[in-house]
This record gives C-alpha cells, structure tokens and sequence, in this order.
C-alpha cells in the first residue's frame, strides 16, 4: 500500500493532486505546527492585470506553537465572498468560470471556521470533482501510535506510515532532501519522490502562471482533461524510487 501524507493545504496547485492521485491512501498531517507564509490558508490565482494574487482565508490570532488543526478562521470575515469577487476577472473567458463558482460556492457552504476541516472538506471535494477516488485520513482523528524518535522532520512521514502498515511513500519533490531512504528501508518501506510535469494550458487574455491554485487549472479545463493528465503522470516515469525496503 502506497501512502501520501501533506499539510491540509487551501485549494492547492494541481501537484498536490498528482500525489494524491499516486496514493492508495492519503493521511492529512495536521498536527504539526501552524507556520505562516505558506499554504494551509491561502494560494494564488491569475491577477486581472497581470501576474497573479493571493486568495486567503484570515486566521483569529494565535500563538506560534498552534497545531495546524487549533487554527480557526477569523469571525466576521467574508473571505468567501471576497474570494469569489476576486474571481471575476475569469469569468469573461474562462471557459468554466459558472461551474467553477458554483462549485467553490457548494464548498464555502461549509459551517465553522476550523482551518482542518475547511481544508480537508475542500480537499476531498476537489477531489471528487476530478475523479480522484483515494481515502482521506485525517492524523488528528486517528488513533495510530508512533514508535521511535522524532529526530529530524521526515521521521514524522516515516513513523507515521510505519504505523500506519504503508509498505511504500511517496512525497513531493521539494522535501526529497528530509528523508533518509535507509531509515524508510530499514522498515521495510520503500520511498518515491515524486517528479511533477507541469500541465500548461490556454488563459485566454492571460499569460499563463505555473504552479497556480487548482482553482485556476479548474476555470480553464474540464474535469476529465485534468483526470488524464494526472493518469498520465501515474506510474515509474512521474516518481524515482529512492528506497528499497528489504
């Protein structure tokens, strides 16, 4: 069994799903640490200009050791609305701008302000939307109990698919440099790094941004293009294998 494990993110950019779409089982780790100027509350859209812009939610005030899944949205902020009116540049020439809308509408329908299950609600959303049929596991909820020290930051993936009974990892490729592939194989867990192709496509009037929210990939292309993109990426020649179990 294949397992991937990422921060709630919001609305992250098409790689994120790539993962996702690569896993037999998908864990969202949200009892790390809260760390600001990154993705678990905001993502970036196409500018009506140019370039592009962030799309956040706003987070009441808390302390720097905050677990990600203690984080609350701030009350008395219509970030949902004001993310909607930030999309509107789209709706000229993004051929799905109306189903798009429609469907973050269905998704900002979500009641409370915690930031896991905004993220996790969403994500799992998105990924019905595209087809992705994987199972969430949310860490915070789940009774697994991790043996062995936490000594460096890729003990967390590796403890947590250890108990978890993952006998492969995949995880993105800008964290390959945490993982220590003989830790993984001394458990019997190989280790993959994924290797991501980026899917370009039309903007219309725009210039195309890479690495944008899924929420852009969304307004330009229908579910089923981005479904076969992401099946094309799937197997050997989208990930590297770096850790043999024995």
């Amino acid at each position: 069994m294949k397992l991937g494990i990422m921060q709630p993110y919001f609305f992250p950019y098409l790689g994120h799903f790539d993962l996702i779409n690569r896993a037999d089982e998908w864990i969202v780790f949200d009892t790390a640490q809260y760390m600001r100027h990154q993705w678990v509350n905001r993502n970036r859209i196409l500018h009506p200009n140019a370039g592009w812009q962030y799309v956040t939610i706003p987070l009441k005030k808390h302390t720097r050791e905050t677990l990600i899944n203690r984080i609350e949205a701030a009350e008395n902020s219509d970030w949902r609305g004001r993310i909607l009116r930030q999309l509107q540049h789209y709706r000229k020439s993004a051929p799905f701008y109306a189903e798009v809308t429609g469907f973050l509408e269905e998704c900002f329908a979500v009641e409370g302000g915690n930031l896991t299950e905004l993220n996790a609600v969403m994500l799992e959303r998105t990924c019905r939307h595209l087809g992705i049929a994987t199972p969430f596991h949310i860490l915070s909820r789940m009774d697994l109990v991790l043996e062995g020290p936490i000594e460096e930051p890729g003990d967390w993936a590796l403890r947590i698919a250890y108990a978890f009974g993952a006998d492969e990892y995949v995880n993105a490729a800008g964290g390959a440099e945490l993982f220590d592939a003989a830790k993984f194989a001394a458990h019997g867990i190989a280790l993959f790094i994924q290797s991501y192709t980026h899917m370009t496509y039309p903007c219309g009037p725009f210039r195309f941004e890479p690495g944008l929210s899924i929420i852009d990939v969304m307004m330009w292309n229908s579910p089923e293009a981005i479904r076969a993109h992401l099946d094309s990426l799937r197997g050997s020649a989208g990930e590297r294998r770096v850790g043999v179990a024995p």
